[in-house]
């Protein structure tokens, strides 16, 4: 007969057996989530257990990194509440099958299955026959915005592709993929910007663009190298620095807004005067308004005791704000935001909310104010690192007007 201490150990072990035979989810995972129909594959990356659980979506070289999350068994949660998304997945014979939702409007809502399995690095794709389409394109377009072209950034290393559409109020994020059967077929997925690409090289020098799970301007476009472009009179993309002008440069850019927790904070405060001012419009639930704030943090930290005041402008949908700006607060903590975010209304009344904008509406929207007040310059969009040259223009950029601003005093500028 066994006895009581032997039952009592071997209850033990069978309660923790379950944990213990637990696969390990660490490392790199390929998946696909399905959009309105449309198969997007992306890499994500997992580490720690319990508690402890984290997720990170791979953005070409940056990492989308989750907020929270768990792990019990063989089933798991992450949250990425800067974004509103979701992941829940199972683990089962080695494979993961789970469903993604962004929660923008409703808990739950836009939920959309996904599948992973380890990933594996596929063997060296044969450069032989691949066309080369490395560098900068152009494509036409009819855009809402105003705009008549695209940048098509193009970054290709033998028959592997990564790069990014470029518009005027930002990028794609990095799109990345191989050649095979013809064409190139890239894609993006980090819990926004959801998009697949297909590329074909055309006889005559242009390319084939095909888009799918990005709805809005056309499906089917046509990519010229610039040159070509220019040949055939065709128009070129958008001046960041000139698509939003001001109505009144000779009127003082104003705003008087509450933050999150409804402290009201006006641009005649005291805090405000004699320095320069970076007015940002922009709204969590805006990719690109993501990318910039990171930046902008580092422009925050190195320029501020030099007279340097960042604002933002923040529109979101009437369910944020009703929900207690939840995503609003994650996206602060989430980037290390120390500079003032107001809350100026939903995405529809920034027209009315910002009047001085002319052509106002790219998201985000960069304000450039003098010490006197006025507004020296205005930027639309802000350039991701997968749009490679361009993302470095546009700090080199905004580095240097901040500091031409801040070494005029305010009567010079005047």
């Amino acid at each position: 007969m066994r006895s009581l201490k032997g039952l009592y150990c071997l209850a033990v072990v069978a309660a923790v057996a379950p944990a213990a035979r637990a696969e390990s989810l660490d490392g790199q995972w390929d998946g696909t989530v399905n959009l309105r129909g449309v198969e997007l594959p992306f890499r994500i990356e997992f580490s720690g257990d319990g508690k402890a659980f984290q997720g990170a979506f791979h953005n070409g070289d940056v990492k989308v990194t989750s907020t929270g999350g768990s792990r019990e068994g063989d089933k798991f949660v992450l949250n990425f509440d800067h974004y509103l998304t979701r992941l829940e997945g199972i683990l089962k014979g080695g494979k993961i099958e789970g469903s993604f939702s962004n929660r923008t409007n409703a808990e739950g809502a836009g939920s959309s299955p996904f599948r992973a399995e380890r990933h594996a690095d596929a063997p060296v794709a044969d450069a032989k026959g691949v066309p080369s389409i490395d560098g900068l394109w152009e494509v036409p377009v009819e855009s809402p915005k105003g705009e008549k072209s695209w940048r098509f950034i193009v970054r290709q290393k033998g028959a592997e592709v990564a790069g990014s559409i470029l518009r005027v109020d930002g990028d794609t994020g990095t799109l990345s993929g191989v050649y095979k059967d013809g064409k190139f077929v890239l894609s993006h997925f980090d819990g926004s910007r959801p998009l697949r690409l297909e590329v074909t090289p055309k006889k005559d020098g242009t390319l084939g663009l095909v888009q799918f799970g990005r709805p809005g301007i056309g499906k089917d476009l046509t990519a010229y190298r610039p040159a070509d472009a220019r040949a055939k009179g065709l128009p070129e993309p958008s001046d960041f620095s000139k698509h939003t002008t001001v109505k009144d440069p000779a009127k003082p850019f104003e705003f008087r807004f509450p933050d999150a927790d409804g402290k009201v904070v006006s641009s005649a405060d005291a805090r405000f005067k004699n320095k320069v001012v970076v007015a940002v419009v922009t709204g969590t639930w805006c990719p690109n308004c993501h990318d910039e704030a990171q930046f902008l943090v580092e422009l925050d930290r190195k320029y501020r005791d030099k007279g340097l005041e960042i604002v933002a402008l923040d529109f979101e949908e009437i369910e944020e704000q009703e929900a207690g700006y939840k995503r609003l607060r994650a996206f602060v903590k989430k980037y290390g935001v120390k500079y003032t975010y107001l809350v100026a209304g939903a995405p529809i009344e920034m027209w009315v909310k910002v009047p001085q904008g002319e052509n106002l509406n790219s998201w985000p929207t960069t304000f450039f104010v003098g010490r006197d007040g006025l507004v020296k310059r205005v930027h639309s969009g802000f350039a991701s690192p997968a749009s490679g040259e361009f993302h470095r223009q546009v700090r080199e950029q905004f580095t240097e007007t901040v500091e031409r601003l801040l070494a005029e005093s305010p009567t010079a500028s005047r």
